[in-house]
């Protein structure tokens, strides 16, 4: 009866352990998207793009592969302040799918005046790897 009782409690500690992972990354990830979204409204490219993976996979209107890919296609498109105006993201959705692997979903909008492209929007889904204990975007599928 002692064996039976201590393989359950480890089997508890371990359902356990791993919901707390499953915690940390979701919470952990939500510091890195708000740190996201703070970074683009004050006009900070550079610091927005620093949540991706060195070897990230960028999907929209064409594929881009690599940091430097993204952070170049970025910097033409959103050129001014003007251009970059307010990002905002709704319907959130971050989703462990092991303890080095999660996904997001959600939809982001960026308010910007008519002069600099009008208001634009889609929807996106990432793919987040956690690498030397920081949680990176992988694959980004914006539309």
């Amino acid at each position: 009866m002692h064996m039976r009782t201590a393989l359950l409690t480890m089997i508890i500690l371990c359902l356990a352990s791993g919901h707390l992972s499953a915690g940390d990354a979701v919470s952990r990830i939500s510091g890195e998207i708000s740190a996201q979204l703070q970074a683009w409204n004050r006009g900070d490219i550079p610091a927005f793009v620093e949540t991706y993976a060195d070897d990230c996979t960028f999907v929209g209107k064409s594929i881009l592969h690599g940091r430097a890919q993204l952070l170049a296609r970025y910097r033409k498109s959103y050129a001014s302040p003007a251009a970059i105006g307010k990002l905002s993201f709704k319907n959130l959705s971050v989703r462990p799918l092991d303890e080095h692997v999660a996904i997001t979903t959600g939809e982001w909008h960026i308010e910007r005046p008519a002069a600099a492209g009008g208001p634009v929007g889609g929807i996106f889904s990432l793919v987040w790897q956690l690498q030397n204990g920081h949680w990176r975007i992988v694959l980004d599928h914006t539309t």
